[in-house]
């Protein structure tokens, strides 16, 4: 099966690390700290992917800008959840040095994305149709 777009995007295939990893993590914890934090950061984590992915199905530039505002609103839930987990000890050292470089590493790369959209679909000046006038 060919790859749609969004799974060729580098940025959509990070979120996907760190989603795949989140539930790795989450996946693991007792009944309370599932049902409570874990359920809820690990939708905020696939949200991220699932947005861009809906961005650059939506068939327009705007459409595709919006959604990745909310991945990157997205990407803000999962470390309030990731934080939450770590003050209730949920989460060891270990995990927090596997998943903070991919947080950090994300974050500008899902702006740099945003920034992209349609930019270089655009016209120039120059590919505008020239003007005529009469005289």
């Amino acid at each position: 099966m060919a790859r749609s777009n969004f799974e060729n995007l580098a940025v959509y295939q990070l979120s996907e690390r760190i989603s795949d990893i989140v539930w790795g993590i989450a996946s693991n914890w007792d009944n309370l700290a599932r049902d409570t934090v874990g359920k809820q950061l690990i939708r905020a984590a696939d949200s991220i992917g699932a947005n861009i992915a809906e961005g650059e199905g939506r068939g327009s530039y705007k459409e595709n800008q919006r959604f990745v505002r909310i991945a990157r609103a997205s990407l803000n839930e999962t470390k309030h959840w990731l934080r939450r987990a770590y003050n209730r000890k949920l989460l060891d050292q270990d995990q927090v040095a596997i998943l903070k470089p991919l947080l950090d590493e994300l974050a500008p790369r899902l702006n740099a994305y945003l920034k992209s959209i349609g930019r270089h679909h655009q016209p120039k000046p120059t590919d505008q149709e020239p003007t005529t006038t009469d005289h």
